[in-house]
C-alpha cells in the first residue's frame, strides 16, 4: 500500500497531463537525435492522440479483467501497441494473484488467428520484464472493492440507521466500474474511492448519510478533514461526469496513424534499445561473462 501511495498516487490532474506529455517528449527525442525523423513529424501521435487510445482500450480491458493503470503513466503506446500492452497486463495479473495459466494457454483463448497467438506470445516473452520494470516491480494493485465491502460492513455495525446497507452495493459497484475509467486510481486512494461509491449509491437512492461521516467515522470535530474529504468525493464525482468515451470513427484513424509508426523502423528500434538497457531509463546491463572475467 505504502508504494501505492508514494510512487503511483499523484496530487493533481495537471501533474498526470504533464507526465504524459514527458514520456512522449522523451520517446521522440531518440529519434530525432539520431536524425531519423524531424521534429515535428507527422508520424507519432500527439498526447492527446495517445489518451483516446488508452480511453478505448482500457475500456475493452475492463470488459476483459480489472484494469491495471500505472503503467499507462511511463508508456508511449508510439512504442508498444495497446492491445499488445493490455495483452502483456492481464497475463502478468494473472501471475500476480497466482492465477495459474500459462502464456500459450492464455494466447490460445485471444480472438485471435493462429498467426496472431503466435505473435502475441512472442510480444508476451518480449515485454515481460520491461513492463515489470517499467513499474518498478510494484505489482500488487489495491483496488477499492475490498474498502468498499469494508464500509458495507461497518455501516451494518456501527450505523443502525441504515438497516440493509446491501442496497448499496449494486449502485456501488456501478460506480466503481465507471471510476476505473478515468484516473482516480492515480489521484485518490481506495479507501476514498470505495467511500465516494458508498455515499453517490446512498444518494442516488435518496439515503443522506452525512451522520455516518460525523458519527461512525468520528469526524464530527474534525471539520478540516470532513471538509477535505467532502471536496474530494465531489472532485471525484465530477471525473466520473466528465468522461467522454471516445468515438470509434476517432479511434479507427488513430489506430490506422498507430500502425504506420509501429510499421518504420522507430519503435522496433526503441523497443531493442531498451532490451539492450539505457543508462538514462535507469536500466543496469549485466556484462557478459568475458568482460568480468577481464
Amino acid at each position: 500500500m505504502i508504494s501505492i501511495k508514494l510512487h503511483w498516487t499523484f496530487a493533481s490532474e495537471e501533474q498526470l497531463a504533464h507526465l504524459w506529455t514527458d514520456t512522449h517528449c522523451k520517446f521522440k527525442c531518440k529519434p530525432v537525435a539520431n536524425g531519423k525523423v524531424l521534429p515535428n513529424d507527422p508520424l507519432f501521435l500527439e498526447p492527446h492522440e495517445e489518451m483516446t487510445l488508452c480511453k478505448y482500450y482500457e475500456k475493452r480491458l475492463l470488459e476483459f479483467c480489472s484494469v491495471f493503470k500505472p503503467v499507462c503513466c511511463g508508456y508511449s503506446f508510439n512504442g508498444i501497441s495497446p492491445l499488445d500492452n493490455n495483452t502483456n497486463l492481464c497475463i502478468l495479473a494473472c501471475k500476480v494473484d497466482e492465477f495459474s495459466v500459462s502464456s500459450p494457454r492464455f494466447v490460445g483463448n485471444l480472438r485471435e488467428s493462429p498467426l496472431g497467438q503466435e505473435r502475441a506470445l512472442a510480444q508476451i516473452l518480449e515485454h515481460e520484464l520491461l513492463l515489470i520494470q517499467q513499474l518498478n516491480s510494484h505489482l500488487i494493485v489495491h483496488n477499492p472493492y475490498r474498502p468498499s465491502e469494508g464500509f458495507l460492513i461497518n455501516i451494518k455495525t456501527r450505523y443502525p440507521m441504515l438497516e440493509n446497507p446491501a442496497i448499496l452495493r449494486k449502485t456501488a459497484d456501478d460506480f466503481l466500474s465507471r471510476i476505473a475509467l478515468i484516473d482516480a486510481y492515480l489521484l485518490y486512494t481506495p479507501s476514498q474511492i470505495a467511500l465516494t461509491a458508498i455515499l453517490s449509491s446512498a444518494s442516488r437512492a435518496g439515503i443522506t448519510m452525512e451522520s455516518y461521516l460525523s458519527e461512525s467515522l468520528m469526524l464530527k470535530g474534525k471539520r478540516t478533514c470532513l471538509s477535505q474529504l467532502l471536496d474530494i468525493m465531489r472532485s471525484m464525482r465530477n471525473l466520473v461526469k466528465k468522461y467522454e468515451s471516445p468515438r470509434s470513427e476517432e479511434v479507427a484513424v488513430l489506430r490506422q496513424k498507430l500502425e504506420r509508426c509501429h510499421s518504420s523502423d522507430l519503435a522496433l528500434n526503441v523497443v531493442m534499445e531498451k532490451r539492450k538497457g539505457y543508462e538514462d531509463d535507469g536500466c543496469v546491463v549485466k556484462k557478459p561473462k568475458q568482460e568480468e572475467a577481464e
